[in-house]
């Protein structure tokens, strides 16, 4: 099974082991990645490996297809439990977000009242004004989390951008319990070098902090798809257990995806 580029702008729905049913909104290119990390275990690849030529889809593309899209699957009587963007790279990126947000609440409204939007970001713009007031509108702010170790972010989700995780975990905690934290576990190594994460020495740090952030809840999962990086492993079920029961014991709600 090899690295996958999603169709842009909607995808699916297909079988989230997170979310359920899930309706994928692509903002970015159909033929390529845009992301402000370059993740060693991204199922899209690695950035200079998909390159668009395509433009992002513009925000009435975005409307219209979703709402062709929501018109179908209330015929075939198969609505999503969730609206997820996602796909090739960091949704906020899109200079139209916060107004592409705000068209999804309504036809989600309209067609499919019940289900959830979700929204799967790395955490770089979620200082950003406009893309901080766009996820305090979404049901589901999933925001990205693997380590508070700058040396393993370096190495493992390699930030194309300014990244300071110090400021990250400031800026998670303004969301004020208004957010999911999301976090991979995994084991292996690249370049020689260890990625394994499921010890103390990653796994304490990181729990303190997200103590600190206090989300609504915690997402812990593994690589579940081919990776860019063919040194990497899953991490074990019962190491998962392990973290999760940790989060759980700390008073906050964790599920674990293997």
């Amino acid at each position: 099974m090899s690295t996958v580029i999603y169709p842009s702008p909607i995808f699916g729905p297909i079988h989230s082991r997170r979310l359920g049913v899930s309706l994928g909104i692509n903002l970015m290119p159909a033929d390529g990645k845009i992301c402000t990390f370059d993740c060693i275990y991204c199922e899209c690849g690695l950035n200079a490996q998909r390159r668009p030529a395509l433009p992002r889809p513009t925000r009435e593309e975005v409307a219209g297809a979703l709402e062709a899209k929501l018109k179908q699957m209330a015929v075939e009587g198969l609505l999503p439990d969730v609206l997820t963007f996602a796909g090739n790279g960091e949704p906020t990126l899109h200079p139209d977000f916060a107004a592409i947000i705000g068209d999804t609440i309504c036809l989600r409204d309209r067609y499919a009242p019940k289900a959830r939007i979700s929204v799967l970001s790395n955490s770089t713009a979620a200082h950003r004004p406009d893309v901080r007031n766009a996820l305090m509108r979404v049901d589901n702010n999933i925001l990205k989390l693997d380590t508070v170790d700058p040396g393993y972010i370096n190495l493992v989700n390699r930030p194309a951008c300014r990244f300071n995780v110090d400021d990250v975990v400031s800026t998670l905690k303004s969301y004020e319990g208004h957010l999911i934290i999301q976090t991979m576990f995994m084991k292996g190594s690249t370049g020689g070098v260890s990625v394994d994460n499921t010890g103390e020495e990653y796994v304490g740090p990181w729990l303190d902090k997200v103590v600190e952030i206090a989300p609504r809840e915690v997402m812990i999962y593994t690589i579940d798809r081919e990776t860019p990086d063919h040194g990497l492993k899953k991490a074990t079920r019962d190491e998962l257990d392990a973290i999760r029961d940790r989060v759980i014991a700390a008073g906050i709600p964790c599920t674990a995806s293997y």
